[in-house]
């Protein structure tokens, strides 16, 4: 895969506050990563890092092939970026303001109304942004940042304000441009949402990068168990001990319900027993570590060894 992005033993002070301590990773086209971690992490300094709105205060980033922190930042127009507050001139109308940041990016103005149209704001483009509700600041926002097929796409909180349907369209939309080949990096806190959609994740804890890979493999390393869900007639109930025999911790849930906590080695051994000759199960679901078990994990286990 093509390296679109190299962060390099970066580090940022700011006084006397080490906001990104020797982080270094790299992001590919045709990637969609989540850097998640608590307020104060070191996401949005990253991602300033990247657009060259500030300097690293040791190491080096490369955006696109480009020093985003030299004097011409050529690559700079091939970025897109959506700030976690956006703001924009209350006097103007969506439509001018896009037409404004179209003209700053060197794009066509044919451009500004099929964009509006995309993120659901064609019913408003004509209206003063003063007047826009935060969803649809934020659409707007997202607009400014698609401006120009951007190939490297920094996403801070990009969901906030949004209702559903709308989160859902904002994916859509993004996972568009992944498969066209952009490199996309989500910054949230909504890691339910970046779960399903994250091909990679990116763990901050207090500016260290505590953990770096797919789900796969943060859950390989993490060894949390996995829960497993059994649906059992009410005479298996009565004998759980006996059809399921030496079994990892276990409890009665919901009526019917069997929930199991299994160690990843003894995760095919449970399975096996609970779907044998005999075994009342009706129904199961397999439930492996979410997003929110890994990530505080991993920041226990990084506190722990401080």
């Amino acid at each position: 895969m093509t390296e679109t992005v190299a962060v390099h033993d970066v580090v940022k002070r700011f006084g006397k506050v080490e906001a990104v301590r020797d982080v270094s990773f790299t992001l590919h086209e045709g990637e969609t990563v989540a850097l998640v971690g608590h307020n104060g992490a070191g996401k949005t300094t990253l991602m300033k890092l990247m657009l060259g709105l500030i300097r690293p205060s040791a190491g080096r980033i490369q955006v696109l092939g480009d020093d985003p922190a030299a004097g011409e930042f050529s690559a700079r127009r091939r970025v897109g970026y959506l700030p976690e507050n956006v703001s924009f001139n209350a006097a103007l109308t969506g439509r001018e303001t896009l037409a404004f940041y179209a003209r700053l990016k060197q794009e066509p103005q044919e451009t500004v109304m099929p964009l509006l149209d995309r993120v659901g704001l064609t019913h408003a483009a004509g209206r003063r942004v003063g007047t826009y509700s935060k969803g649809m600041r934020q659409r707007l926002g997202l607009a400014q940042a698609l401006l120009g097929e951007p190939r490297v796409l920094l996403l801070d909180e990009p969901t906030t304000g949004l209702d559903p349907a709308l989160r859902q369209s904002f994916y859509e939309i993004v996972e568009e441009l992944r498969a066209r080949g952009a490199t996309v990096l989500l910054s949230s806190h909504a890691l339910t949402e970046l779960e399903e959609r994250a091909g990679r994740v990116v763990i901050m804890n207090r500016g260290i990068k505590v953990a770096d890979g797919t789900l796969d493999e943060l859950r390989r390393i993490a060894r949390l168990p996995t829960r497993i869900r059994l649906k059992v007639t009410e005479t298996g109930l009565e004998t759980v001990s006996g059809w399921l025999g030496p079994a990892d911790p276990w409890r009665r849930i919901n009526g019917h319900m069997v929930e199991i906590e299994a160690a990843p080695d003894r995760k095919i051994e449970v399975l096996r027993r609970a779907t044998g000759p005999g075994a009342p199960v009706e129904d199961l679901e397999v439930m492996p570590p979410t997003l929110d078990e890994l990530y505080a994990h991993f920041l226990l286990s990084q506190e722990a060894a401080r």
